[in-house]
């Protein structure tokens, strides 16, 4: 015949037992074998089953057997039988380990398998409350998980800190000298670097990296004279960023320029021009602007 399970026994079979050594108000006994709990041991006090468990007559857990009242040497007698003493060890069966049987934390890198994501089909879109898994290479390869949010703040760059600001007044620019160019009204300034009083850009701090300037000046020249502009870093005309000759004559035009240049923190930035003309130049205020932004490291 058939059986579902282990094979039943062919023979009989005894289980083991323990007799005990009464000690007077002693409740906490050594068993010869480790047990899960007091459900593992039968316990016969003066002949009488007891009935295990917290607030019954005993419990039991590893190799202590714990009494709810002491006995007395010479009038009572207690012994135990072991019910079921473990011989070896088999796998549990497939599909019989669930969730509450693992405790948090409990499968290690090591145990998940190195293809589990790699072998995965990449995504091309991400929902507002999908997580996404990031290798932190720092970490051993560790998995970390971020939300979508956090992951589209940390990509890519908003170009800033950024500033325009346009001129409020004319301005008189003098034959062959280095004029500091005036902006008095800020359109935007992202992270107050500019400061309107001095028309300059000071680059705030752990804001080093490659900045893009540019401006727009409109002012009449005549034929054969020229324009130049250059970008004062603390205090320095170090930037030559462009010249133009004018045919003409005393023609308005926009004088234009657009350079970068890599900064640190802390430098100071203003723009200078330099005209050669038969004299002093006018700008028009209405066409005269200067901006900048950052690019990156």
């Amino acid at each position: 015949m058939a059986y579902l399970g282990n094979s039943p026994a062919r023979s009989f079979i005894s289980f083991e037992s323990q007799v005990f050594t009464i000690v007077n108000s002693q409740t906490a006994y050594t068993l010869d074998h480790s047990v899960t709990n007091e459900n593992d041991i039968r316990l016969v006090i003066n002949n009488i089953v007891q009935e295990p468990g917290s607030g019954k007559a005993y419990t039991a857990s590893g190799t202590t057997l714990t009494l709810s009242a002491a006995l007395v040497n010479g009038t009572d007698e207690m012994y135990c039988v072991f019910l079921g003493r473990a011989v070896g060890t088999v796998n549990a069966p497939a599909g019989s380990v669930d969730t509450a049987q693992l405790a948090s934390e409990a499968v290690t890198d090591a145990k998940v398998a190195s293809s589990i994501i790699t072998g995965q089909t990449a995504e091309t879109s991400i929902a507002t409350d999908d997580l996404i898994l990031l290798s932190d290479t720092s970490a051993s390869g560790a998995l970390k998980k971020m939300t979508r949010a956090n992951f589209v703040s940390g990509v890519g760059k908003d170009n800033t800190p950024a500033f325009y600001a346009t001129a409020s007044s004319n301005q008189t620019i003098s034959n062959t000298t280095f004029t500091k160019m005036l902006f008095q009204t800020e359109s935007f300034d992202t992270d107050s670097a500019y400061d309107a009083s001095n028309s300059t850009f000071t680059v705030p701090s752990g804001e080093d990296g490659l900045y893009c300037f540019y401006n727009n000046i409109r002012m009449p020249l005549s034929d054969g004279e020229e324009s130049a502009f250059l970008l004062n870093v603390n205090g320095t005309n170090n930037l030559f960023t462009g010249q133009q000759n004018y045919p003409g004559n005393n023609s308005s035009f926009y004088h234009q320029y657009v350079t970068m240049v890599n900064l640190s923190a802390g430098d100071v930035v203003y723009l200078n021009m330099y005209v050669t003309s038969s004299g002093t130049r006018t700008t028009n205020s209405g066409y005269c602007y200067f901006s900048g932004f950052k690019i990156g490291k």
